[in-house]
């Protein structure tokens, strides 16, 4: 594994910036009108008060509507403003020590993307004919449309072909510019859509000129140690665990858990997952969660095991969306946020001291990184596990019942995170109804 040093520590609070900033829907020629994205920059100290090490951007280059349809990977999307813009906001996170993570959207692109504009005009003949994987009709002349491979079922996105050299060369291209800028490292999205022949020798050469920089790619199913290998990634997000983590407490089974945890074990022994319980994808956990009182249980294990935690914005905050299979449907967990910190709700408060009591933990702890987990105690509603990486130890005890528990804590002597009361002599922690605890 190639994973730089710093990720070691790396805490990520992901944001959905077209969402955050309330961008149009739709692409804009205004350019850059509003320099949105420096509405970001007042956000960062709240980062930092958090406890996050590194923001995690979403789409931020030129596209048709969301992001994910690009169309110009070397300009910032008009709707959030400039490179001049982008420089700023890296210099400030910088300046406060926090990474830059970029969203990468190379498996496909928008129809506006100028190499495919190119196919449209010139037909078959064109020189970036061969960036996709095209069908032509009979006699198909300029302007003739092709049929072509798209991402899903989607036909406004427009799947590269990876086998084409040129499109690798591109890809360097992209990743070492904004590299060069200022960004620590690139999410690849979709990139079980990717062959990892492509992966490998492409991050082999950006690895090459920025062997600091991080590479995680957007696994959803599959084998994810097998592709992080195999396409030399140092990290693939984490969605077993994610599953795992929301089910068994909407189920109050932690046997479901627990054989995530173990599944997750297998994995830290190769490289450091991506973890989360919330990103611009899915449902937020508070929604998700049948109890929103549990939603602190989720972030404990979240906080707790081996892994690159991510934090999705709003989530610290105990806000609430649900996505919905339709057109548009992404936009309740992509929102607007106010333009300060000081216009937050007070109402998310105690979700957000629970992030920072946990965040605080971990950064105290930063070798929980590669730690792995030791069922102790497990039944339908009690869990109790031990993270370890040599000497270094914690105990983490959950307790989903409407009773008090006495949970095992394995020696574990002092209540170092939540509510709970231990009783040495019996190697016990007394954990209050629908409680949690970290010992030490």
């Amino acid at each position: 594994m190639n994973e730089p040093d710093w990720v070691q520590h790396a805490i990520w609070w992901q944001v959905y910036p077209l969402g955050f900033v309330g961008a149009e829907k739709t692409a804009t020629s205004d350019p850059a009108a509003d320099h949105r994205l420096l509405g970001l920059v007042p956000w960062l100290d709240y980062a930092v008060e958090l406890g996050a090490s590194g923001l995690a951007l979403g789409p931020i280059f030129a596209s048709e509507t969301h992001g994910y349809d690009t169309t110009d990977y070397f300009r910032i999307d008009p709707r959030l403003g400039s490179g001049q813009d982008f420089d700023t906001l890296v210099a400030e996170a910088h300046r406060r020590g926090l990474r830059i993570l970029l969203d990468g959207v190379f498996n496909h692109t928008g129809r506006s993307f100028a190499p495919f504009q190119n196919v449209l005009a010139h037909g078959p003949a064109a020189d970036t004919a061969s960036w996709f994987s095209l069908e032509w009709p009979d006699g198909a002349a300029p302007g003739t449309e092709p049929g072509y491979r798209d991402f899903e079922g989607h036909h406004h996105l427009v799947a590269l072909n990876h086998d084409e050299p040129a499109v690798a060369d591109f890809v360097v291209e992209v990743m070492e510019h904004w590299l060069l800028r200022g960004a620590d490292g690139w999410r690849l999205d979709a990139a079980y859509a990717v062959p990892a022949s492509f992966w490998a020798p492409v991050i082999a050469r950006v690895r090459s000129s920025h062997p600091n920089a991080y590479f995680v790619g957007e696994y959803i199913h599959g084998d994810y140690a097998a592709e992080v290998r195999s396409g030399e990634l140092d990290s693939a997000t984490q969605y077993e665990l994610w599953k795992a983590v929301w089910s068994s407490l909407n189920d109050a089974n932690f046997f479901e858990l627990a054989a995530a945890l173990e599944r997750h074990n297998v994995l830290l022994a190769s490289y450091a997952p991506l973890t989360f319980i919330g990103n611009h994808d899915v449902t937020r956990i508070a929604s998700k969660l049948s109890d929103a009182a549990l939603v602190p249980h989720a972030v404990v294990v979240l906080l707790t095991v081996g892994g690159t935690p991510s934090i999705y914005y709003g989530d610290e905050q105990g806000y609430r969306g649900v996505k919905e299979d339709r057109a548009g449907g992404d936009d309740d967990v992509r929102p607007l946020f106010p333009s300060s910190p000081d216009q937050l709700s007070a109402l998310g408060g105690t979700v957000f001291a629970v992030h920072q009591e946990l965040i605080g933990l971990r950064r105290r702890n930063p070798w929980l990184h590669r730690a792995a987990t030791d069922v102790i105690q497990l039944s339908n509603e009690v869990l109790s596990y031990r993270v370890a990486v040599d000497a270094d130890r914690l105990v983490v005890a959950l307790n989903l019942s409407h009773e008090t528990q006495k949970i095992s804590a394995a020696g574990a002597t002092t209540v170092v995170a939540g509510h709970a009361a231990v009783d040495v002599g019996a190697n016990t922690v007394v954990v209050p109804p629908r409680g949690w605890a970290v010992l030490g």
